[in-house]
């Protein structure tokens, strides 16, 4: 179900504001932003975790309306492709964890050449082209439930996963839960598994073979895991886990010790954008150090820029894992994962797979 925020920015600048405000965006630009005085948003990420992104871009730029609207990365990508072909204008930023089909609108013509302010504090795999631009850096992890799972069951790692569903399969039965990679990203994390892990093959067919309950989003999983119905989720966003757990303190997050995927939400500046100043503002305070803090320590979205500390940060990763961390660059192999040959061969096995086969 689609949900629209829509905020009127009219909090005045404080001094610490503006001092914080320099790399987000030069006066020029957000002069020409104040202007057109709105920016259009459509986002994967929900309006919660959003909300302390959009109070403080609210804060630093007064008299522009961000009108805010969440859905799933598929209606995200839908929506936006049903705007170009009616050539009306589109939402001037789009914003998805979905990072294939990001990459797709982009490598399409459907994004803007922006070259933002901040690239040089950003890691180069997560700006493509001076188009497409990677915002976060997300530990995908296993979850589990602190009260059901043994201490001596919690899976370190890939493998230790697989040990465990073979070795005890009864126990785990119908108490593993996963991404559906055909309804979700998770088509993406198991294609990015098989690249890493030898044995992922195995891990899916032990999947089939204990019951793993499969959703399309990692807030089922987590609510599933939480009540005891499963005990353990995989491939979960670390940003997801981490805000729940806040909350939960039975809830358990493991970065896989042997590697752990990041990914990263894209955000675009739509090259039909109606307010294509407003859309790079706010492209650039999305990059900017102070809306990564704020992404790292408020919205716990996890910073993808080395200057912000916090838990939630590319520091507080490399602290648990060190080197471990496996991040999806923003690049054409992305696209290899959309080729509708490739996609059916995988279902196909993957369908095999969950029958134990």
């Amino acid at each position: 179900m689609l949900r629209v925020c829509s905020i009127t920015l009219v909090a005045m600048i404080t001094a610490a504001t503006s001092a914080w405000a320099q790399g987000a965006g030069d006066a020029n630009l957000a002069e020409a932003a104040k202007k057109e005085g709105r920016v259009v948003v459509y986002s994967t990420t929900d309006a919660a975790s959003a909300n302390p992104l959009l109070k403080d871009f609210a804060a630093l730029y007064p008299g522009i309306t961000v009108d805010y609207t969440d859905m799933n990365s598929t209606e995200v990508y839908s929506r936006f492709i049903a705007e170009v072909a009616a050539g009306t204008g589109t939402a001037d930023v789009v914003w998805s964890a979905a990072m294939d089909l990001q990459l797709k609108l982009a490598a399409d013509g459907n994004a803007a050449i922006y070259a933002s302010s901040e690239i040089p504090s950003l890691p180069k795999w997560a700006v493509w082209e001076n188009k497409a631009y990677g915002t976060t850096y997300e530990p995908i992890t296993f979850v589990y439930n602190k009260r059901l799972v043994p201490p001596s069951d919690v899976p370190q790692d890939h493998a230790a996963l697989l040990t465990l569903l073979t070795t005890k399969p009864d126990a785990y039965r119908g108490k593993i839960t996963a991404y559906d990679p055909e309804k979700s990203v998770g088509y993406l994390f198991d294609n990015e598994d098989i690249k890493y892990f030898p044995q992922a093959w195995d891990l899916f067919r032990a999947f089939g073979k204990v019951g793993a309950r499969l959703y399309p989003a990692a807030g089922i999983m987590m609510e599933r895991v939480t009540s005891g119905e499963h005990t353990i989720a995989y491939g979960v966003f670390g940003s997801y886990a981490l805000a729940r757990s806040k909350k939960v303190p039975n809830l358990g997050i493991i970065m896989p010790k042997d590697y752990t995927l990041v990914m990263s939400r894209v955000a675009f500046v739509s090259a039909k954008a109606k307010n294509p100043n407003a859309a790079r503002l706010f492209l650039d305070y999305l990059l900017s150090k102070r809306g990564q803090n704020v992404i790292a320590n408020a919205a716990d979205l996890y910073s993808l820029r080395d200057d912000v500390t916090g838990e939630a940060t590319v520091a507080g990763v490399r602290a648990l894992i060190g080197d471990k961390a496996r991040p999806v660059a923003i690049d054409r192999e992305l696209l290899a994962n959309l080729d509708a040959s490739k996609r059916l061969e995988f279902i196909k096995k993957w369908q095999a797979a969950m029958k134990g086969q």
